[in-house]
């Protein structure tokens, strides 16, 4: 397109912290055009996020921002700076530059109906009548694909699923035809038809309205499927920047190199997965890609063995409080899990997969069937049962920030199960807690800090870090690194694997992403609504699937 096309104009972008001591972003430079996508690519603390909150002004207090953004629309010319007064920013937000954010629940006002939110902000920036403006808001609500509109107008944030508060997000982002859209890691967490649908979604609407997008991820195999160019971002400066087929198909930088190789594919199965260290430090990456790490797939002495399990929800009660209604979350399945192996099961939100984790860990009940640890019937455990069970199980949650105690220090954290468990005698936690972190590749000065002050990556270091302290044979994985850069991801893997032969541990592995659930599972159960549709070796039902709704999971994989 010709200059006249151009829509954001970047220019020589510097946000730095504390009187210039730290830049969090260097001479970043870039243009974009009516209509076209860039992808910002690059790792947490890249200062992707950064530059999208200096393009609608919302950096931190104590941050400054030097250089020229210009914004071209249909209404005139913007210069945006850092201290622009209020009205400008009133009418830029929302207005002329729509944002959606990584997580919707966040930035979704939770005592609001969702259609009232929508409403809101047509009512402002388009100055309609409380009637045509509620009816723009159904009207949106439906383009953005989501089923009786209607009737999602009048729910609160909470009560919708993951998908629908991102497609009500890019509503409210869209609904007044901005200039510029800013989508700042809006599928990370979704299972991947939803994030193929709100990708296709973004991308119609888009071409529809003629709005330009920058797409922040730091899933390159998703920015090539969206955008038009790329800017990869290292360290707060720009690693590469150009059309998509020319960054993707022939790096440049070794970082750009580095994001592509971390990502696990079919022909890294039985290998240690590339990390970006291996790139940017020295030149050993080939033996380090080399290096095999073994799967062990004979199946020789059971480890859990579940039959026919069911869980259920009251959903419905009478005036009495006696249950009418239930939602069987869970409904039949059964399957066995060995020693030394590694069991994915894959699935979308709300499938049931949580629910099995839970129930394995005595956090919910099993209403029938039944389900032996060990040789021990967990559906009649009572509360010393568990205790021991609980020692021998461990659950490595999604989000490690949200599962570790905010007020306790990392060395607390790892010593409390040592004590509670009497795993080692009291002269002997604070070194058995340092091992523990040695095991996580964290240096010893972790003891007195606190998880605020760790990354999204060591933090779930911390997280398995605890599960060992108890020295457990099972761990379960739920969503475990589904929330994790690229290559943050491809350091857990490895660990979790070197661990596994170390300890000779079992995982029970869930994830929404089949790339990674592939690379580290020997079997593969497929879950939907509550029952499991395919089982069977992970090369053979992830390569090879014979079921639709398994076919389906594979064909959204970007």
């Amino acid at each position: 397109m010709g200059e006249d096309k151009t829509i954001l104009s970047v220019h020589n972008l510097q946000v730095s912290f504390d009187d210039n001591k730290l830049k969090a972003v260097e001479q970043l430079s870039f243009l974009l055009q009516q209509g076209n996508t860039l992808a910002i690519v690059g790792e947490s603390g890249s200062g992707k996020s950064l530059t999208a909150l200096s393009l609608i002004g919302l950096l931190p207090k104590n941050a400054e921002q030097s250089g020229n953004i210009k914004l071209a629309t249909t209404s005139g010319e913007y210069e945006i700076a850092q201290k622009l007064d209020n009205k400008t920013w009133l009418g830029l937000r929302g207005g002329k530059i729509g944002m959606v954010f990584q997580e919707p629940m966040s930035s979704l006002n939770p005592i609001m109906k969702v259609g009232h939110q929508l409403e809101e902000s047509i009512r402002l920036h388009q100055k309609l009548f409380k009637d045509d403006a509620r009816q723009q808001a159904i009207d949106w609500l439906r383009k953005v694909k989501l089923k009786n509109a209607e009737h999602v107008y009048n729910k609160y944030p909470h009560e919708l699923s993951g998908g629908q508060k991102q497609r009500v997000m890019i509503a409210m982002a869209m609904c007044n035809k901005p200039a510029l859209l800013i989508a700042d890691e809006p599928t990370t967490a979704l299972d991947v038809t939803v994030q193929k649908e709100i990708v296709e979604l973004m991308n119609s609407l888009q071409q529809e309205v003629g709005t330009a997008m920058i797409f922040i991820t730091h899933d390159l195999a998703l920015a090539a499927k969206t955008a038009d160019d790329i800017l990869v971002m290292y360290k707060g400066e720009v690693a590469e920047y150009g059309p998509a087929k020319v960054v993707l198909e022939h790096p440049q930088h070794d970082y750009t190199k580095a994001l592509l190789a971390c990502r696990p594919s079919p022909e890294d199965k039985g290998k240690r997965l590339s990390v970006v260290a291996d790139f940017m430090n020295d030149g050993s990456k080939e033996k380090k890609l080399k290096t095999i790490t073994h799967t062990r797939s004979t199946r020789e002495e059971k480890l859990l063995e579940v039959n026919n399990m069911k869980v259920w929800f009251n959903v419905k009660s009478n005036w009495l409080g006696q249950p009418q209604e239930y939602f069987k979350a869970v409904n039949g399945v059964s399957f066995d899990l060995y020693k030394g192996e590694v069991l994915g099961l894959v699935g979308e939100s709300g499938c049931g997969k949580s629910t099995i984790s839970r129930s394995l860990m005595g956090l919910l009940p099993i209403q029938e069937g039944q389900a032996w640890f060990n040789g021990k019937d967990l559906t009649k455990a009572n509360t010393k049962d568990w205790r021991s069970i609980r020692k021998q199980v461990q659950l490595i949650f999604q989000d490690p920030y949200g599962s570790l105690n905010p007020r306790m220090s990392v060395g607390d954290m790892l010593m409390e199960p040592l004590a509670v468990h009497n795993i080692v005698p009291r002269k002997e936690r604070k070194k058995e807690a340092q091992r523990l972190l040695d095991l996580v590749h964290l240096p010893a000065d972790s003891m007195k800090r606190y998880p605020h002050q760790f990354s999204g990556g060591q933090r779930q270091r911390l997280g398995i870090a605890r599960a060992l302290a108890v020295r457990p044979q099972l761990l379960i994985c739920d969503e475990s690194v589904s929330a994790l850069d690229v290559s943050v991801q491809a350091q857990i893997l490895n660990l979790l694997k070197d661990l596994q032969q170390e300890f000779d541990l079992s995982y029970l592995f869930i994830s929404h992403d089949l790339n990674v659930v592939h690379y580290i599972s020997d079997r593969v159960m497929v879950m939907q609504n509550g029952k499991f549709v395919e089982t069977g070796n992970a090369e053979q039902v992830l390569r090879k699937p014979e079921h639709k709704y398994t076919k389906k999971l594979v064909s959204a994989m970007p």
